[in-house]
């Protein structure tokens, strides 16, 4: 039955995967379409073509290796000495074998000198290229909202879980009291395990961390704390201890290692799968991304604990990065998990959502092949074309991009030898959630 539902959770994310893929290709075909640029192929996948139709002047096909996707569009790059012109695949790893200028110059037909990539205006191709990254962070922010408001994040709560029978630094690490030990401030008040906290010194609490602010800063203070018991509301009074506590960041985590003198009431919050609210899940969100750009950030400063944790036999961080086959394990370890169908479920959402979020990101450097690269370029043509504008120089002209493909080969090869010692890493070391 393990094996099954292993099976079926890789079957969940591949199956997101691959809309995912199509979903950022689709922004990339319908800007295109829309400005009048001719797209010979919609591509999802990589390698022998499973199925395939042509509709209009556009073939539609799913490829056998779903780790990528591409359109095609006639004129990525303006001609070069020669005159020649060339269609561009928007994918970076074709983009690694086909020549910049050549690779698909007998594709063009007739009337195609109207409706060339690098004949639009700079904002046009930036509409674009930014549609397809664009349309992996609205998807993000869709699941993302599905499951913050739809199913709620697993939390803390104000329902009370255990009582600490006196005040511990939590630096010392030890849950034994000793008899220099006080009581702790819920103790001594008659707290009880299930009983849940309705209000702290006269003001509603709905969630831990706004009880846990107001506990914080109430040190040394005499408190009424209203509590709900078996549906009676009850009034205990409390002094709040001054403890050393650990240390929380702005989002209201715990900051491993880190301690600070605080109020200390004494108790361990209940866990609870709480739904939030569209101001909360913004916040949410809003945190996840500057996670995010932090982790993007970090990534070079990642490769040798990977490269340990290959060949090495070092442990593997939780943190570290993930490829395509890690994210599908994981998503078959979600649904081995002892939990609820429904949590299974979006926790597997929640993956894939934290994929398109990663997959806007990491598009989104100005980089060639990337997205991002294709961006920089037209907007550097923009602020040539500009300057000349106001100087009255002549209209420089397109900002031919080709002339980076060095540039773009070398950034492409890096990207293939990390995503092949993710690959090994996610083979024979992987992340593992349970």
């Amino acid at each position: 039955m393990t094996s099954l539902m292993m099976i079926l959770g890789i079957v969940v994310f591949v199956i997101g995967l691959l809309v995912s893929i199509a979903w950022h290709e689709l922004g990339h075909l319908s800007t295109a379409k829309l400005f009048g640029i001719r797209v010979p192929q919609y591509m999802v996948g990589f390698g022998p073509t499973v199925w395939s139709r042509k509709k209009g002047e556009t073939e539609y096909g799913v490829k056998a290796v779903p780790l990528g996707g591409y359109i095609r569009m006639i004129g990525m790059f303006p001609p070069g000495e020669d005159g020649r012109i060339t269609a561009r695949s928007t994918s970076p790893w074709r983009g690694m074998i086909e020549d910049a200028r050549s690779a698909a110059f007998e594709e063009l037909q007739p009337g195609d000198e109207s409706r060339l990539f690098y004949t639009r205006a700079p904002w046009k191709r930036i509409i674009v290229m930014f549609a397809g990254p664009f349309m992996n962070l609205i998807l993000a922010v869709a699941l993302f909202l599905t499951v913050l408001m739809g199913f709620g994040l697993q939390q803390q709560t104000t329902t009370v879980s255990s009582i600490s029978p006196c005040v511990i630094a939590q630096s010392q690490n030890r849950d034994t009291c000793k008899k220099s030990d006080p009581a702790s401030p819920a103790a001594a008040a008659g707290m009880k395990p299930g009983d849940r906290i309705v209000s702290f010194d006269g003001v509603r609490t709905e969630d831990w961390n706004t009880l846990s602010d107001r506990i914080r800063v109430s040190a040394g203070k005499d408190v009424p704390v209203v509590v709900d018991r078996h549906g009676r509301e009850l009034t205990l009074h409390a002094r709040i201890a001054t403890n050393q506590v650990a240390k929380k960041d702005s989002s209201g985590a715990y900051v491993q290692g880190q301690y600070v003198k605080a109020g200390f009431l004494g108790f361990s919050a209940a866990t609870g799968v709480v739904k939030q609210d569209f101001g909360q899940s913004v916040t949410w969100m809003t945190d996840r991304v500057g996670d995010a750009v932090d982790s993007l950030a970090a990534l070079p400063s990642k490769i040798p604990a990977l490269w340990n944790a290959v060949f090495d036999g070092a442990p593997r961080a939780p943190d570290s990065p993930m490829g395509v086959v890690g994210a599908a394990r994981v998503g078959g370890e979600i649904f081995t998990l002892d939990i609820p169908p429904s949590q299974q479920l979006a926790m597997a959402v929640m993956l894939v959502a934290g994929f398109n979020l990663s997959l806007f990101l990491f598009n989104m450097l100005p980089l060639l092949p990337l997205d991002g690269g294709h961006i920089a370029g037209a907007v550097w043509e923009a602020l040539r074309r500009q300057v000349a504008r106001v100087l009255r120089r002549p209209d420089p002209g397109p900002f031919d991009v080709a002339k980076l493909m060095p540039v773009a080969y070398v950034v492409a090869g890096i990207f293939v030898c990390f995503t092949l010692l993710v690959l090994i890493a996610d083979v024979v070391n992987p992340v593992r959630i349970s």
